[in-house]
């Protein structure tokens, strides 16, 4: 298996076109320290560039956690100066996930709260086991979701829901998270990972082009009046309708084969 790690917490593993992206904190339950989270948005940076990544499904490498957040013991020890130059690092992690251009999948189990939360609400669709708890304490700590979550979640759930799960700082298990909508697809217990990679090979499967030009109209296109949406639909068609991999699917249609994508 082709493996490549960055920094010491982070791995991205191929599995043909689908690129696995580990979380790998195992001693702090994947806390995002600096490090990591530096180490999150190169890893992402070099995703972005490759071709041949057609899927990103994120996981982790800790039996009862996804990711718990950010590294609070390492935020108690930063000077107000410290902090400030550390947030565009911080940053960085939860928007290089979450401009990925092409689909992404996270699997989570045990813990995923706030920023752990806020790494699978940046993907475009959460797979969880029946272990998993989601939420995004922030004001019970004193601050507020940084990653995302404030804009992620009311797109997801609805301004009255969002409201409630973050001013209440309520952790939400796995069974009432999936009525919510809060993850997407709710699997046996340690298959999360097993099912995300499935479903990213599946996604995989179509067309590299056709699935980018999609995930930019469905993200720009959100929150856009019907007309403007239309449009940048028009747009993202006109991107893919003289493309390689569409004169490919046609023809593998009529030819009744598996279609071999150009990726271009």
């Amino acid at each position: 298996m082709d493996e490549q790690r960055y920094g010491e917490f982070v791995v991205v593993r191929r599995h043909e076109y689908v690129a696995e992206l580990v979380l790998d904190r195992p001693k702090a339950m994947n806390a995002v320290s600096t490090e990591m989270a530096r180490s999150i948005g190169a890893a992402c940076d070099a995703l972005a560039a490759d071709r041949d990544a057609r899927v990103v499904v994120v996981t982790s490498t800790h039996e009862r956690a996804f990711c718990v957040g950010a590294d609070l013991k390492e935020r108690n020890s930063l000077s107000d100066a410290e902090l400030v130059r550390q947030r565009p690092v911080a940053r960085g992690a939860y928007t290089g996930v979450l401009e990925l251009p092409m689909p992404t999948v996270a699997a989570l189990h045990g813990f995923a709260l706030g920023g752990g939360f806020e790494l699978a609400l940046a993907c475009d669709l959460i797979v969880a086991d029946r272990t998993a708890v989601v939420g995004l304490p922030e004001v019970s700590v004193g601050v507020i979701p940084g990653g995302g979550g404030t804009q992620l979640l009311p797109r997801r759930v609805g301004a009255a829901r969002a409201a409630e799960l973050i001013f209440s700082a309520r952790r939400v298990e796995a069974a009432e998270a999936r009525e919510l909508g809060l993850v997407d697809l709710l699997v046996e217990e340690g298959q999360d990972r097993a099912e995300a990679l499935a479903l990213g090979s599946r996604i995989a499967a179509n067309s590299p082009v056709g699935l980018r030009a999609a995930k930019r109209a469905l993200r720009l296109g959100h929150g856009l009046d019907l007309r403007a949406g239309l449009e940048i639909e028009d747009a993202a068609w006109r991107a893919v309708a003289f493309s390689g991999d569409r004169a490919e699917g046609v023809a593998a249609f009529n030819e009744k084969r598996a279609p071999v994508w150009p990726g271009e």
